[in-house]
């Protein structure tokens, strides 16, 4: 099912995973979006390059991209935003999502495979 409005993805999110996408020769690849439960209460989340969604997935489609969501983590998800970030310290996917207190950080939990280094 293609949505629209489940979770917001930034410019720079955006431009980052078309040049990751590129980069690995990956061009028709959408990124996959996984939501956990986590420690504390809190979630955890995982990106995947995938070759295409499955029957069940939820798309998210922007004028560049587009992320599947499976639906157990939509839910979890929904009114998040992802974006990318450059720093000093470290580089990488930031989800933000207000459902959460502790919803935020690299996306990848420091194992990047993602395209943000640590």
């Amino acid at each position: 099912m293609v949505v629209k409005e489940l979770i917001t993805i930034t410019e720079a999110a955006a431009e980052k995973l078309k040049s990751i996408l590129e980069e690995q020769k990956e061009k028709g690849a959408v990124l996959r979006v996984l939501v956990m439960p986590g420690g504390h209460g809190g979630l955890q989340y995982m990106l995947a390059l995938e070759k295409e969604a499955r029957e069940e997935d939820l798309v998210i489609e922007t004028d560049s991209i587009r992320v599947i969501i499976d639906a157990e983590s939509a839910p979890l998800i929904e009114g998040a935003s992802i974006d990318y970030v450059e720093g000093l310290m470290r580089s990488g996917f930031v989800i933000s999502n207000p459902n959460f207190a502790s919803g935020g950080g690299c996306a990848c939990g420091g194992n990047c495979s993602c395209g943000g280094s640590h």
